[in-house]
């Protein structure tokens, strides 16, 4: 398998990088502080290939932080909020899908 770092990157609008958290595996945005955030807002955008290139080589390397960065899709609103591009991202975004359990 090829390594994201190493794979053709095609960027067709505004994108973010995600991760999930190393700890506990919430879903994070690198942002424009070379830090992570759980908000989407806080999240930095990238608009052609070399720039999503640089923040993702960027990201990878924080391994202790974050664990499987990639790419996203974003759409930005007609008042500058952002929102998840695709619906994997949307499903991410919204949190865990089933309960979890309680411990006793």
């Amino acid at each position: 398998m090829t390594s994201p770092l190493q794979q053709k990157i095609k960027i067709t609008g505004p994108s973010v990088v995600t991760a999930n958290r190393t700890w506990d595996g919430v879903v994070i945005y690198r942002d424009d502080r070379n830090g992570w955030s759980t908000a989407l807002a806080d999240a930095a955008i990238v608009r052609n290939a070399d720039e999503a290139r640089a923040l993702l080589t960027e990201s990878a390397a924080d391994d202790v932080g974050a664990i499987g960065p990639y790419i996203a899709p974003v759409a930005l609103t007609a008042n500058g909020a952002i929102e998840p591009g695709n619906l994997r991202e949307q499903i991410r975004s919204a949190g865990v899908t089933i309960d979890l359990p309680v411990p006793a």
